[in-house]
């Protein structure tokens, strides 16, 4: 069975009629990680979720598999030491999305760090953290950092110290994530809200779920339930009891873009804003992106909006160390707002609560995951299953082997360096001019879908040779292939997680809307209002990245 938007229904019918070994409540990257971890293992596992997978905080992040280092203030060496070692892993089992990329960060008169804490932080994290020797940190001085980035205020200016991070797109990720844990078995549905859990003995057993689009209701069994909501974790935790202990704690990120043109960085950069906080600015594809705040967040949790003070602020904080660009609120042509689920602690601000994922167990129980980052995804997957597992021995005298996911390349993600990436891209380019396509259309396609990009331009040559209409072909066949293989049900699924174009190429959106949004209701399974709705939903989308609220 395809990972596709027409066996939606198929494999909830089938996953009802049966007991799984795992339910796990939550398609963000938390989620899907333990689905990963439980297939690899051999579980029966099924994933819920209410929304489109990744559509909460798991696509809007920084967009960095970041090593850490900010995890020195809080003097946590442990979890600098994890997040590094899982920083390499998350390169090498998808080098295609977690790319590495050089990092100025900027030291400012005034600023946080001066040169000899600089060198003292990333000489501590880089030994904590592992980083190969040529990925290595060097200090500049004034004139070489200046020469690196003229655009940098002089007055202000000490010098930087240039390391490497790691990019991401943080929803592809997510993605394929899910499509590698499909392909060992693991079954996963968005568009499926848990409504109630169901219990026996005091114990859960399983959950009651409402498919959103049929309107179907369905029972589905487990011998072991896992909470991994994110931001909607306490929600899960009150429909199953009355929580007690630890809470969440939701912050607020806010990440603005403008045309590259208008904020011509040279390398991404990491800089002091004037309250002392840290914000990135960040080139790729065309654009800059400027973020994140950190605020304490109450609001609605399906729909975090940026609002302009928010964008005021990361302008402020980007004039003031780039004099002569004089970004303005108009320059912003796309923003995002994610929320990030971390452990209440009392007396601690936003910016100082720990980014360290617990488990919870409720006396039903429930198995609920908090706190955490992207980048220690997997690690946290493998604490999860690892208790799932205590859980399935003593319960179920079931044998659960030990996690292997350290090891598991995902979906695409079959390369051993980035030259052969670049290869890749250049072959399949060459293999690519009888259907128009550009080296950039490859590259971009290459960089979300690693070497299932095939089976995009197989489609692609299908269309071409089978349509009077060849214009637009890849693109077409790039919304087919989500379609069939990414389960991508609306056109927001594609325009927004699957292709990222409404963060990085919002211009000429609704026009490619309008063009192709047969194609995304050619499957046959929504009604007409179904259709209109979700065109409505993508154009108040398409508005709510555009436009801040006073």
């Amino acid at each position: 069975m395809e990972f596709s938007s027409r066996n939606r229904l198929g494999i909830l019918a089938k996953a009802a009629g049966e007991t799984n070994d795992l339910i796990v409540i939550g398609g963000g990257i938390t989620g899907a990680g333990i689905a990963l971890d439980a297939a690899a293992r051999g579980l029966k596992v099924l994933l819920i979720e209410k929304h489109d997978f990744a559509s909460g905080t798991s696509s809007r992040s920084t967009k960095l598999i970041h090593g850490g280092l900010r995890y020195l203030k809080q003097l946590d060496f442990k979890l600098v030491r994890e997040v590094g070692k899982e920083r390499a892993i998350a390169n090498r089992n998808a080098p295609h999305l977690v790319i590495p990329a050089k990092m100025l960060l900027l030291l400012i008169e005034g600023g946080s760090l001066k040169k000899s804490s600089a060198r003292l932080a990333l000489w501590l994290y880089e030994k904590l953290a592992g980083v190969k020797k040529e990925e290595g940190f060097r200090i500049l001085n004034k004139l070489e950092t200046l020469q690196t980035e003229p655009l940098l205020n002089e007055k202000l200016s000490l010098g930087s110290a240039l390391y490497t991070e790691y990019r991401t797109d943080d929803a592809r990720l997510t993605i394929e994530v899910l499509k590698t844990a499909f392909q060992l078995r693991a079954r996963a549905v968005n568009y499926t809200e848990v409504t109630d859990f169901i219990k026996e003995n005091g114990k859960i057993i399983g959950v009651k779920v409402l498919e959103q689009i049929s309107g179907t209701c369905y029972e589905l069994k487990a011998r072991v339930v896992v909470n991994a909501a994110g931001p909607w974790v306490d929600e899960m935790r009150n429909l199953d009891d009355t929580p007690k202990g630890k809470r969440l704690h939701l912050t607020k990120g806010v990440h603005i873009v403008v045309p590259y043109p208008r904020f011509p960085l040279a390398n991404a950069v990491y800089m002091d804003a004037p309250d002392g906080r840290m914000i990135f600015a960040i080139p790729r594809d065309g654009i800059t992106y400027i973020g994140t705040t950190d605020t304490d967040y109450s609001g609605d949790k399906d729909l975090p909006l940026v609002n302009k003070n928010e964008a005021d602020y990361l302008i402020t904080a980007v004039n003031r160390l780039f004099p002569d660009i004089l970004l303005k609120t108009s320059d912003i042509i796309s923003s995002w707002a994610g929320l990030r689920p971390l452990i209440h602690e009392d007396g601690k601000s936003p910016s100082e609560l720990s980014r360290k994922d617990e488990l919870i167990i409720s006396g039903n129980g429930l198995i609920s995951i908090a706190g955490g980052k992207l980048t220690g995804y997997r690690k946290m997957a493998e604490r999860v299953i690892n208790k799932a597992a205590d859980i399935l021995r003593k319960d179920f005298s079931m044998t659960v082997p030990e996690s292997i996911t350290a090891s598991i390349i995902l979906s695409g993600g079959n390369f051993v360096s980035q030259q052969e990436i670049a290869e890749y891209i250049e072959t399949q380019t060459g293999e690519s001019r009888q259907i128009e396509a550009t080296f950039d259309n490859i590259k971009s396609l290459v960089g979300k879908y690693g070497r299932n990009t095939e089976q995009i331009i197989e489609t692609a040559f299908d269309l071409w040779n089978n349509s009077e209409n060849r214009k637009d072909v890849l693109e077409l066949a790039e919304i087919l292939y989500c379609q069939k293989y990414e389960m991508a049900v609306y056109p927001s699924d594609f325009w927004t997680r699957r292709s990222s174009q409404l963060y990085f190429k919002p211009n000429g959106l609704i026009e490619r809307f309008e063009k192709f949004s047969p194609f995304f209701f050619s499957f046959g399974h929504l009604s007409e209002q179904q259709k209109r709705e979700a065109g409505y939903v993508f154009l108040r989308e398409v508005q709510n990245t555009m436009s801040f609220r006073d």
